[in-house]
């Protein structure tokens, strides 16, 4: 099935999960457009990591849907499931096989897996596949993680904290993976949710970002978008309604602004970095 541009490669609709007396996730509701690299930003215990498991199958939802290239989460077809790459936080992983048996099996199961890709992954991101995954350091089993999710070449990938684990030198090659590089011959659009706490790393890609906060999402915007308009503003600068202010800081009483919405002759603010922005709507 080919998506348009305007399609939602991921949506979802008042979606909801308890457990317990827990809310974990509080009525998300997201329409992620088909080509989007899309930054997923919070504190830890915000609801990250069970957003993303909700959305690859491996919890179901209390309330609410949530469909990824148009199948419904909790029914993916083995077509849609041969288009979608996930890394977990902490990757599930064959202790008992070498690197590259956990490769050929995993491998046998997706038609588009390119044996050529996981050398060049391998080679790119320094890991020895002939090593038992057991011997593997935590680094190590995290760019496994990373090799199984792409040499499939995933039309949608759902990341996870996936370079938490590794050195900056590391993470700028499965950038340059992940992203494309000159002469990469990935055939097909996609589309990239990616949860980081290195946000200077999202920063450079992403195309939107979502900001969540205890469970829910607090603000979902073009990145593009938020560097133009978002901006900071002090507690007593003129010209900022009510309807304007996104977030105020509870020590400072800065606020947070959507100048769209700010009245003629407000002051212009200061723009803000994707961490200036994250710690003060956090503040």
């Amino acid at each position: 099935m080919t998506m348009n541009p305007t399609d939602a490669a991921i949506a979802t609709t008042r979606l909801n999960l308890v457990r317990g007396d827990a809310n974990i996730l509080k009525s998300i509701t997201l329409d992620i457009p088909a080509g989007s690299v899309v930054g997923l930003v919070g504190r830890n215990g915000a609801g990250k990591s069970s957003l993303l498991r909700c959305l690859a199958g491996l919890i179901e939802l209390s309330s609410g849907s949530a469909s990824l290239l148009g199948c419904p989460s909790s029914n993916m077809t083995d077509a849609a499931r041969e288009r979608l790459g996930y890394v977990a936080q902490t990757p599930d992983l064959f202790n008992w096989m070498r690197a590259d048996e956990m490769l050929a099996a995993i491998g046998s199961a997706y038609p588009r897996w390119s044996e050529a890709r996981v050398k060049e992954l391998a080679g790119r991101l320094d890991l020895r596949i002939d090593r038992k995954v057991s011997e593997l350091s935590g680094g190590d089993q995290q760019k496994l993680a990373v090799i199984l999710a792409l040499a499939h070449d995933p039309a949608l990938l759902l990341l996870d904290e996936p370079v938490a684990s590794l050195d900056p030198l590391t993470r700028r090659e499965f950038m340059r993976a992940l992203f494309g590089a000159e002469g990469d011959d990935t055939e097909r659009e996609r589309t990239i949710l990616i949860s980081s706490h290195i946000l200077t790393d999202l920063e450079r890609v992403v195309s939107h970002v979502a900001f969540m906060r205890d469970g829910a999402i607090q603000l979902f915007e073009a990145w593009d978008t938020l560097l133009e308009y978002f901006r900071l503003q002090p507690a007593n600068a003129p010209g900022i309604p009510q309807e304007a202010v996104v977030s105020t800081n509870k020590h400072t009483g800065d606020r947070i602004a959507d100048m769209r919405r700010a009245a003629p002759g407000a002051s212009e603010g200061r723009t803000l970095s994707l961490d200036e922005l994250f710690v003060e709507l956090n503040a």
